[in-house]
């Protein structure tokens, strides 16, 4: 599965948004992760994601990543409006479905608020779209970074991505030789990809926030340069991998840096105040890193990593093992 091209969205979908309305503050664009709209009290934030791959927990994943989104824009979710496409009118799968959705909504404080239900044969498994809502004092967007930014990364690469590998394919990985615990350990992740908490943390301060998805954090790192027209440069030794992520990847023949990443958050921060923000992720018991000094574009902006350069959007490269 491919990205289209920012020159692509550009001609066919930012650029046709029906009416103008003075109430919109902030509206598509290439990396950003929502909208902002001013109902006349304080900015609301809102964001659409779809779920279509992962199986096991995608009830579970679909809030989280959706609400992620407002989250890194600055915003609190609070409103979740869930479409369900479903291969069947199966109640067993309907009943996990809908128990995760109620069960991760309830853990953020996000409350469902309506949404549609269809079955749809055709599908090979549940399918999702999620939009979440949620107002904000300061919206963050992805596009802010500027040259001398400190990049900052919270927690680490491909959490998202060790989650699914650790339930979508198990018993695959376990022929390989990975172990239980280890499979264990990485179903853990799915209660770890709300940035919410981080999210709180850093947007009073940060220039820019980006929820990475697909593609991981390298194409996290490339949307955020792209859309502030800067470089940033780094070693991919820079970016933390926990270990049972590091593991189940290696066994699936997949990039930690290239895979589903939600889970953690990328921010820029001025740099007088990157050492404040990175002590107050501690005290909240968050991880964090500082990878890169943001740099002027010099040219295309992009990510330069291990010395290869990145000025479009990277694949995951988890798809494959779907195919």
């Amino acid at each position: 599965m491919a990205k289209f091209a920012p020159a692509a969205l550009e001609s066919y979908i930012f650029s046709r948004t029906g009416a103008e309305n003075d109430d919109l503050l902030v509206g598509g664009g290439y990396a950003e992760d929502a909208a902002a709209i001013d109902p006349g009290d304080r900015p609301l934030v809102v964001s659409t994601d779809p779920i279509s791959f992962a199986a096991d927990r995608i009830g579970t994943l679909g809030v989280a990543v959706a609400s992620n989104d407002v989250a890194a824009c600055g915003g609190t979710p609070e409103w979740l409006v869930s479409t369900i496409f479903v291969p069947s009118t199966d109640l067993d799968v309907l009943d996990d479905v809908t128990a995760q959705l109620d069960a991760e909504a309830a853990r953020l404080g996000i409350t469902i608020v309506g949404g549609h239900t269809e079955t749809v044969p055709a599908l090979p498994r549940p399918t999702l779209s999620l939009t979440c809502l949620g107002s904000t004092d300061r919206y963050v967007p992805t596009g802010g970074a500027a040259p001398g930014d400190v990049v900052v990364l919270t927690e680490g690469a491909g959490i998202e991505a060790t989650a699914i590998l650790a339930a979508d394919f198990r018993e695959s990985l376990l022929e390989t030789g990975v172990e239980e615990a280890t499979l264990d350990r990485g179903e853990t992740f799915f209660e770890a990809i709300s940035v919410v908490p981080e999210a709180a943390v850093l947007a009073p301060v940060a220039t820019s926030m980006h929820d990475p998805t697909e593609g991981g954090v390298l194409n996290g790192l490339v949307e955020c340069a792209c859309a502030s027209d800067v470089r940033i440069s780094l070693d991919a030794t820079d970016v933390p991998v926990r270990e049972p992520t590091r593991r189940l990847c290696a066994a699936a023949g997949v990039d930690p840096l290239r895979v589903f990443g939600s889970g953690a958050l990328l921010a820029t921060v001025p740099a007088d105040r990157a050492a404040s923000a990175l002590e107050a992720l501690e005290a909240e018991d968050i991880d964090a890193t500082a990878l890169a000094t943001v740099e002027p574009a010099a040219g295309e902006p992009g990510v330069v990593l291990d010395g290869e350069r990145f000025t479009g959007g990277v694949e995951d490269d988890l798809y494959a093992l779907w195919e």
